[in-house]
């Protein structure tokens, strides 16, 4: 994985970097520089350390708000030296909050759980959605589809890039094939990759924005998932 450290302090951020062996970590000494690359270059990273306390200017919480807009599926861990800004950071989907000095252990659980979210999330190469238009098929990547509704046989596919593809089929007959660990059915015209869920708030999924209905049939499912990507990943 790419990850990206940012700590005004330099023996916490090397600290740190010790129990990231095997990957790529770059580390910055303040807020701006990160944001610059991000803003500038387009660099993005698989995972972010960020420390709450970072500089005045801009706090930690703030630079990850400027992250998710610029990279939504941002994976934001916050370290800090108490847990004051716990309530916030959770408020903003991080992944985990640790409390310096951070513990290998702690780390290498975070790690096992965002590889396993990003497995499920790109997936392999052969986890392919097949559709079907006008006697044109094709394939679309698991990890790259956020939904997808269904009105009469007709299934319209909600991409990452923005684009809808439309494919003829049964959302009960694509429920059964591709249901289970990555898409999860939760109404009846809607499944849903859960990985791309940012949030679910009483009977409703927001993914990349937009609102998903959950219906009661499908509710306690859907709730129990979701919970279970959010805080059992580390398993």
């Amino acid at each position: 994985m790419r990850i990206a450290v940012c700590d005004d302090c330099m023996e916490d951020a090397l600290s740190l970097k010790k129990y990231l062996g095997g990957h790529e970590v770059s580390i910055y000494s303040d807020a701006g520089s990160l944001l610059a690359e991000a803003e500038e270059k387009n660099k993005q990273y698989d995972l972010y350390f960020l420390d709450i306390f970072i500089e005045e200017s801009m706090s930690g919480i703030e630079l990850a708000e400027k992250l998710y807009r610029l990279q939504e599926e941002a994976v934001i861990c916050f370290v800090s030296t108490s847990d004051d800004f716990y309530r916030e950071a959770y408020d903003l989907y991080a992944v985990q909050y640790l409390i310096k000095p951070v513990q290998r252990e702690s780390v290498e659980k975070l790690l096992q759980k965002v590889q396993k979210n990003l497995a499920g999330r790109f997936g392999s190469k052969e986890k392919n959605f097949i559709y079907s238009w006008w006697g044109k098929t094709g394939a679309i990547p698991y990890g790259k589809i956020r939904y997808i509704s269904s009105r009469g046989h007709v299934l319209s596919i909600y991409c990452t890039d923005g684009r809808i593809q439309e494919s003829t089929g049964k959302l009960n007959d694509l429920e059964q094939q591709i249901c289970g660990d990555t898409f999860l059915r939760c109404h009846q015209s809607f499944i849903v990759n859960i990985y791309h869920v940012e949030s679910m708030g009483g009977s409703e999924l927001n993914v990349a924005g937009e609102w998903i209905p959950v219906s009661r049939r499908y509710y306690a499912e859907v709730k129990k998932r979701y919970q279970k990507m959010l805080f059992e990943g580390m398993d």
